[in-house]
């Protein structure tokens, strides 16, 4: 736990460096293990070391009043470490969390990121995500962009 977290504070440091707090960027060690109850964490590995993570779950357990439709699968914790970004690892974590979430029987997926993460957001939706609403959760200071994908066709 003690490493994957710091994975996460490493992953989304220049998030919280811009003014976005993630909750990721400063989670304890506690709360990535009840994050990681709520659903299956994969790990990508280089060597012993932990070099990126994503998290899923399907259906997903939304907050009454969150956007999303009954049934979807989701996915949070999708964090790569800096020094490996760029050479494609995220993207297949993230459709390995798609693909994951079509095993588990959803066939759309759910998620949400800070509105402000422009760059962030449009990698969501050159992979097909659509904005479907906001949310604001109370563990960071940013209006968060709801994101939909159909993987019917996954």
């Amino acid at each position: 736990m003690e490493a994957l977290t710091r994975l996460l504070h490493r992953a989304y440091a220049d998030h919280a460096a811009a003014g976005r707090v993630f909750f990721a960027s400063y989670q304890s060690v506690e709360d990535t293990g009840s994050r990681l109850r709520r659903g299956e964490c994969w790990l990508a590995l280089q060597g012993a070391d932990v070099v990126g993570t994503v998290t899923v779950a399907a259906p997903y357990a939304a907050l009454d009043g969150y956007p999303a439709p009954v049934g979807a699968g989701s996915f949070w914790q999708l964090a790569v470490d800096p020094a490996y970004q760029g050479a494609g690892l995220g993207r297949r974590l993230l459709t390995l969390a798609e693909e994951r979430i079509v095993a588990l029987g959803s066939t759309v997926a759910v998620i949400d990121t800070s509105a402000d993460a422009v760059e962030l957001v449009g990698w969501y939706r050159r992979r097909g995500y659509a904005r479907v609403g906001t949310w604001r959760w109370d563990v960071t200071n940013y209006e968060s962009v709801v994101l939909l994908k159909d993987l019917s066709a996954v």
